[in-house]
């Protein structure tokens, strides 16, 4: 019966505490209903019961907040080890009729940290600053320290005591959502740990708590995708599609909670249907990566995963941000692994730091695993020693198709309207996505590299890089005789042409290469990516691996497999 008296302590509403204390002295049966189900048949407690066997009963059976809690601390180098110091506090505040509902001292007595109605700090600190009116002139204590908007959450449990390591799932689920424990108190019966929290996480922490403890099956995860367009689309439709596999089978409940684009954004906390997000346009309101962001740490829900499948430079703005909430970041955007080495190591730093992940697998290579395969051989000891690739499904796809019969403008656009490209092809045909890919590539086996360090050989007159996309397309046309000359001089050879990156000795380049039937590279088709690893231990046959690494629907599968690894 004493935890029931415990939740009726710590906010249960439908208990009151005096009226439990009769119930526990004569040993009557409590039977507990629910408010929103009276006819359910409610949950029968009481000390004369018989009781299951130990290993079969719930460690933990309730959780309870209490709110509008304030934290008052005392502290100074003159409590240590003088005798009274606590009864001099304690019996301050209960002169003044202030109820004090948490206690923790620190071993060195150099503090100690009371919670207490948010309602009485003003008479409290009145009390504290004149009981110790003479110690605070002497400057043997600080003026006592004040706390609000703060709330209690507890976690009850008969057999608590009983099982190791409750409190470290209790507070390991808190702090991957983000939650910081501001104190903590656990009776010596062991039946009860209570926590002191920020009053906006109540909801959260509950929440979290409940699915950690109480719930044998779904653990929901509240996604927030940043882009709709190829990639954005395919993804959204495996999730609808693959959500009730994974409810089966892994346990885990996908949630679009928020989606925008470069103009509107939309919420839902219940999950935004397939309906609602074919009317974002009309629906939806204004839309930027600062606003999408602030409406995510506003909403503050438990196993958050912001989702960007864009180009944009404005969207990984907002990761730092929300890697400091403890919201997970999976991206396709390659834009943050590749900015300054500083910026990307201070990411990995904060997503560290917070107890979230920073996942970018799609980064490169699409849905291979290229650079889970490299922190996997970083992992274990082992070293990169050289990267050969061919990392642009699209590049790829063009030398693929481009055998003179079409000029390479139309080859180009053919790879546009089949989704291979970036928004802005010269992306791709210029090398600069293959120089982020292969810096990412370095970064991740362990190298410092910068952007600026990546050796680029472009095979673009530079008239292409100028104007807009309309602009490039009609320059391209132009320079056909230029390609064509580029396309004979390999088949003249006995060669093919691949755009291939490389990383030897601490250095990197991207550049054409003539490639000969016997490489390993020759045998690449339509939007095929190959990468070859030679490291300490894959040294004389090296580690390859080849499969599709462009097209909307694998890079959504590769982004769906991270967010499945992210929670």
């Amino acid at each position: 019966m004493q935890k029931q008296w415990k939740l009726s302590h710590f906010g249960a509403k439908v208990l009151y505490p005096p009226t439990l204390q009769p119930v526990m002295a004569k040993k009557i049966s409590l039977r507990i209903k629910n408010t929103f189900d009276p006819e359910a048949a409610g949950t029968l407690v009481g000390n004369h019961l018989e009781k299951p066997d130990a290993e079969q009963q719930e460690f933990a059976v309730g959780i309870s907040n209490m709110s509008r809690i304030a934290l008052l601390t005392l502290e100074g180098s003159g409590m240590i080890g003088i005798p009274g110091i606590s009864a001099k506090l304690f019996q301050c505040l209960s002169n003044e009729s202030i109820n004090v509902i948490l206690i923790t001292q620190s071993s060195s007595e150099h503090s100690i940290t009371l919670a207490i109605s948010e309602k009485d700090t003003a008479n409290a600190q009145h009390a504290i600053h004149s009981s110790f009116e003479d110690d605070l002139r002497l400057g043997k204590v600080e003026p006592v320290i004040i706390e609000t908007g703060l709330a209690i959450v507890a976690l009850v449990g008969e057999n608590m005591k009983s099982r190791s390591g409750v409190s470290a799932k209790m507070f390991g689920c808190l702090g991957n959502n983000g939650i910081n424990i501001r104190a903590i108190a656990q009776g010596s019966s062991e039946k009860n740990i209570s926590i002191v929290i920020s009053e906006a996480d109540i909801k959260k922490a509950v929440n979290v708590l409940h699915e950690e403890f109480f719930e044998s099956a779904i653990k929901q995860v509240h996604l927030y995708l940043c882009g709709t367009g190829n990639v954005g689309k395919k993804l959204i439709g495996q999730i609808y599609a693959q959500n009730d596999y994974l409810k089966e089978n892994l346990l885990m409940n996908l949630r679009i909670a928020g989606v925008c684009n470069s103009r509107k954004m939309l919420f839902s906390e219940k999950g935004i249907s397939e309906h609602e997000l074919s009317q974002l346009h009309e629906n939806g309101q204004e839309a930027s990566a600062g606003t999408f962001a602030a409406e995510i740490v506003s909403r503050n829900l438990r196993n958050s995963v912001l989702v960007d499948v864009t180009a944009s430079s404005e969207v990984p703005e907002i990761y730092e941000e929300l890697l400091k909430k403890s919201v997970n970041i999976v991206a396709c955007n390659k834009i943050a692994a590749s900015s300054s080495l500083e910026h990307y190591r201070q990411l990995k730093l904060t997503a560290r730091n917070h107890s979230c992940r920073f996942f970018f697998e799609t980064n490169v290579g699409a849905g291979l695993p290229v650079i889970g395969t490299i922190n996997d051989l970083m992992r274990s000891g082992d070293k990169i020693l050289s990267i050969q690739a061919v990392l642009s499904g699209t590049l790829n796809f063009v030398f693929n198709h481009y055998d003179g019969t079409r000029t390479f403008s139309e080859t180009v656009a053919q790879a546009q309207a089949e989704g291979y490209t970036e928004p802005d092809p010269r992306l791709d045909l210029a090398g600069t996505d293959v120089a982020r890919k292969i810096l990412i590539l370095a970064r991740e086996a362990g190298y410092a590299l910068e952007f600026d360090d990546i050796e680029n050989e472009s095979f673009l007159p530079e008239e292409c890089m100028q104007g807009n996309v309309e602009d490039f397309y009609r320059t391209l046309s132009k320079y056909e005789s230029h390609f064509k000359t580029l396309l004979d001089n390999a088949k003249n050879s006995g060669n093919i042409l691949k755009y291939v990156a490389e990383f030897r000795d601490g250095k990197a380049k991207v550049g054409l290469h003539h490639i000969a039937p016997e490489s390993d590279l020759f045998h690449l088709y339509g939007k095929d990516n190959i990468v070859i690893f030679k490291t300490l231990r894959y040294s004389d046959q090296p580690l390859v691996i080849k499969g599709a690494g462009a097209g909307a629907e694998v890079t959504a599968s590769g982004v769906f497999a991270d967010i499945v690894r992210s929670v």
